[in-house]
């Protein structure tokens, strides 16, 4: 299996905003490590373009994603600092293939994690505040018929973020019963609690440093790690305006325009 290939594919669909067909129908035997290692080699030929990481995402963090996708645990992808949207900046469909939005807690880190062995405790301890947080995922897969492997091989499925400006410290924040509401266009479409987040948001970000204990490497300080949707993903469209409201922390709000 030619990883640099697969990566390569998947960063030219990307580029050409076109879906390709999913790369376990090609290479049925590839393993969830398979699709880290293409993952990989694309975090390494974006940071050799001079794209800056600056955060992890967590995904497959619900029972009910899990179940879909047939695991028992999450996935991960990278945060570039060009797929971060500053909140008031519209996203556009023109540069997205498949979009759709989620509504998320991220985590700022002011110290390093790195596993194996990270605890919910240490993530408290490494964490300077918490955001509301939209995230712009898309599918290089055609019609998202995604299995586990071409999501974590795809980045997992990121796309673009927003974050919003009200920085709540961790200790204010109930990490099992915070409400979030989503609407679209002013009409609520979904809601959740941060329960939905693999029983605890900061759970699923210890998670995380520990699955990347296996590659050797952490989560730095200074980073944003998005710890995994409280609600299902909703598909948009251009015109389209999608707010996040959680409960005693703000909102986070993205435009979709052609």
């Amino acid at each position: 299996m030619n990883y640099k290939g697969l990566a390569e594919r998947l960063r030219q669909a990307e580029s050409d905003r076109v879906q390709i067909s999913r790369l376990t129908d090609e290479f049925p035997e590839m393993t969830v490590a398979d699709a880290y290692q293409i993952q990989l080699e694309n975090v390494a030929y974006k940071q050799a373009q001079g794209q800056k990481l600056i955060g992890m995402k967590i995904g497959l963090t619900s029972a009910a994603m899990q179940k879909m996708l047939q695991v028992d645990v999450p996935d991960y992808g990278h945060l570039f600092d060009n797929m971060l949207l500053p909140e008031g900046t519209p996203c556009r469909m023109s540069q997205m293939i498949q979009p759709k939005v989620e509504g998320e807690l991220s985590f700022c880190l002011k110290k390093d994690l790195k596993g194996p062995g990270v605890t919910i405790a240490d993530v408290y301890e490494a964490t300077s505040y918490v955001v509301p947080s939209l995230e712009i995922v898309d599918s290089r897969i055609k019609d998202w018929k995604i299995k586990l492997q071409d999501t974590v091989a795809d980045n997992g499925s990121a796309g673009r973020f927003v974050v919003g400006g009200r920085m709540t410290p961790i200790a204010a924040v109930d990490m099992r019963l915070t409400g979030m509401t989503l609407e679209k266009n002013g009409e609520l479409i979904n809601s959740g609690t941060t329960a939905e987040v693999g029983g605890n948001p900061a759970a699923t970000v210890a998670c995380l440093a520990n699955m990347l204990s296996e590659f050797g490497i952490g989560l730095r300080a200074g980073s944003i790690v998005m710890a995994g949707a409280l609600t299902g993903m909703t598909p948009v469209e251009s015109g389209d305006v999608v707010t996040a409201s959680f409960c005693g922390m703000g909102s986070v709000s993205v435009k979709f325009v052609d």
